[in-house]
């Protein structure tokens, strides 16, 4: 296992490799041992731009080609995938921080397996239906921008480029640059595929730069972005200068409601393990516990307990439960957003902003937080491992408290029966709703109400996204 710095000098255009034009680089750091692991360039106006063009250029013979060979290229990378797992998972464990076990099942388990699925979705979908005198065809909507974050940063680049290709369209991918090099092994393994050039393009770069001309190019039909609410409504607000369709998955401060009758051991059990996968770096992860004020300290001791397991660790180490933060920038964001939790009267259950004991890395405590429901922890994304505690009333209040931030992604509702949960989970603004710990599904639609965004994402859901619809309409036949 290698631990050495690379440099990657090029971006990948039109089916080759093309050495940057800046000698601008943008460094990347091991989020354990905070040594550089490598350097991407920093994309210009200009590469990116001839990244639109090629993409531009190849999509008429692309969408032309049958669905099955499509497909067949989406196998053929969902295999190259799962022969670089180790490649890929370490990757990602040093950029992003998640344990390296836990990386090889989800951060590239779970691509591998979306690689194939869009590959299937393509091939049993309707493409073409009769209505009444009119046949309704789908089309794919064109050239697409994406523009993907750091946390999943496989799993973000797969869930928008694998659908979009398999429809039809060509792509132009602007990766996080704090967690790019997963993507320029991914950019490898598609080299490798033999797609036609220009299907796939890979700009590295700034948001500013690289980002804001996939926004804002008139060639670019459709704009895929994943990240903070705050990024999503500057690419909203640039792509609508040219009624670019726009799929947006954001922010997210998802509630767990634990109910009167619900098992409360398993319940906060699962609601920890929900806010801590990924050290909390998660747009989903059940943030807010809300239980009975009745059973207020007996979910305190089993909170307790659950994070006690927790152990912390360099993501390496195979025996770490819990990694660092993605960066320096990031942990001491979440370390004041504990601070000012701790100022506004906070509960500390767990943890805290004290620094754990660690020589090198991004690490945080596991923190558990008491507060209200009107406090700023219960309403700001803090993206780490920070779980807070608040206390209700009667369900009514309950459901107040769940609707009560501006996002809508995730989130629980644990009850002694499904039927009762299933009845509160309906009441909740949201766009998922784990019952009684339910596991992810990979073929359900996953985005989010309100400022979680836009469009879905997963299975058939997210491939239509990047569909249009056209309707040719047919003289009716004399009667």
């Amino acid at each position: 296992m290698t631990t050495s710095m690379t440099a990657y000098p090029s971006h990948y255009i039109n089916g080759q490799w093309v050495k940057a034009q800046s000698s601008e680089i943008l460094p990347v750091y091991d989020s354990s041992t905070e040594a550089l692991m490598a350097t991407v360039p920093a994309g210009t106006v200009s590469e990116a731009q001839a990244a639109v063009r090629a993409a531009r250029a190849a999509f008429d013979g692309w969408a032309a080609l049958p669905v099955e060979t499509r497909a067949a290229f989406l196998d053929k990378v969902a295999a190259g995938i799962k022969a670089r797992t180790e490649d890929l998972a370490l990757a990602i464990a040093r950029e992003v921080g998640m344990p390296l076990k836990m990386a090889r099942a989800v951060q590239v388990g779970g691509p591998a397996w979306h690689w194939g699925n869009f590959a299937k979705v393509a091939r049993q979908f309707e493409w073409e239906k009769k209505v009444g005198n009119s046949l309704v065809v789908r089309e794919p909507i064109g050239v697409v921008g994406c523009i993907t974050p750091w946390n999943f940063p496989l799993s973000q680049i797969t869930l928008k480029i694998a659908p979009a290709m398999v429809a039809g369209c060509t792509v132009v991918l602007k990766p996080s640059e704090i967690a790019p090099v997963n993507a320029m092994i991914l950019a490898e393994i598609i080299h490798e595929a033999g797609l036609p050039p220009g299907v796939f393009n890979l700009v590295n770069g700034l948001g500013p730069v690289v980002g804001e001309v996939l926004a804002t190019h008139p060639e670019v039909d459709m704009l895929s972005f994943t990240g903070s609410t705050r990024a999503g409504k500057r690419v909203s607000e640039l792509a609508s200068q040219s009624v670019k369709r726009v799929a947006l998955e954001l922010g997210g401060k998802s509630a767990s409601v634990i109910l009167e009758d619900a098992n409360l051991e398993a319940a906060v059990r699962g609601t920890v393990s929900a806010c801590m996968l990924n050290s909390g770096q998660t747009c989903s992860a059940h943030t807010r516990m809300l239980v009975p004020a009745s059973r207020y300290e007996e979910a305190k001791a089993l909170a307790q307990a659950a994070i006690a397991k927790f152990s912390i660790g360099p993501s390496l180490d195979e025996t770490s439960k819990l990694g660092p933060l993605v960066s320096a920038a990031q942990r001491d964001r979440v370390l004041d957003f504990i601070r000012t939790g701790i100022e506004e009267g906070a509960d500390v259950i767990a943890g805290g902003a004290q620094a754990p004991a660690m020589e090198k890395g991004y690490f945080v405590q596991p923190t558990i937080l008491g507060i209200k429901a009107t406090d700023t922890l219960a309403q700001e994304e803090i993206f780490g491992p920070v779980l807070v505690i608040i206390s209700y009333q009667d369900e009514e209040e309950a459901v107040a408290i769940a609707n009560s931030t501006i996002y809508g992604l995730g989130g629980a509702v644990w009850s002694g029966t499904d039927e009762h949960a299933v009845k509160v989970a309906r009441r909740i603004r949201t766009g998922q709703v784990d019952i009684n710990g339910g596991p992810f599904n990979g073929q359900a639609p996953f985005g989010g109400y309100k400022q979680s965004g836009n469009g879905r994402e997963n299975g058939v859901y997210g491939f239509e996204e990047f569909l249009e619809f056209k309707s040719l309409q047919f003289k009716p036949a004399a009667s």
